[in-house]
């Protein structure tokens, strides 16, 4: 968290509001990020001198506080910009749900599905608002990799929900763990002696 906080401020000053509309408006399809992760990391990132912090009056409620990035901390950004390797990880409680779809009730199931379709949906429609909007022209190539890869992934997704959302919902779809592809019942490995 406290690496996307620092990019976020590459892109100038910002409060912890900011911040999280940066990742909500950019990364949502692909990075959660609450004030219970940003604020952390924003004061771990002041104590450590990669950014600072002013109080500002609010334009119409309380002061907040204002973000800047350092040197020091545009220096960390790029050094972790430049040394991590890559991971892409997907962490779905949505599809241990629908890995147990069997033992869901019919009604929970369609819920469940149905609520994934419409999230998707919003989803997709900020990437279109990005996109309509014309700041896909002045975004950087990364940003508009970002979203297009998002838009790619959440319209496959839902294309996949809505052709086989059928199959999890009849009996004959569903296939047992403890069965193979012909529907006859596993034989445990031989254990090998040791003697």
């Amino acid at each position: 968290m406290k690496d996307l906080c620092l990019g976020a401020l590459t892109f100038g000053d910002a409060t912890g509001y900011d911040i999280k509309k940066f990742f909500e408006s950019n990364f949502s399809h692909c990075f959660l990020a609450g004030f219970g992760s940003i604020y952390p990391a924003l004061a771990e990132l002041t104590d450590q001198k990669l950014v600072t912090a002013r109080t500002v009056p609010g334009a119409h409620g309380p002061s907040r506080k204002l973000y800047k990035l350092t040197p020091a901390g545009r220096r960390a950004f790029l050094t972790h910009l430049r040394e991590t390797e890559p991971q892409h990880k997907v962490k779905s409680e949505f599809l241990v749900l629908m890995y147990f779809a069997h033992l869901l009730p019919p009604a929970r199931l369609d819920a469940l599905l149905d609520e994934r379709l419409a999230d998707i949906e919003q989803q997709l429609h900020l990437i279109r608002e990005f996109e309509d909007a014309g700041d896909q022209a002045k975004a950087a190539p990364g940003a508009r990799f970002v979203y297009g890869f998002g838009k790619a992934v959440m319209t496959a997704a839902g294309d996949y929900i809505r052709t086989h959302r059928r199959r999890l919902q009849s009996p004959a779809g569903a296939i047992s763990p403890s069965r193979n592809k012909q529907g006859t019942r596993r034989r445990a490995a031989p254990v090998e002696s040791r003697n």
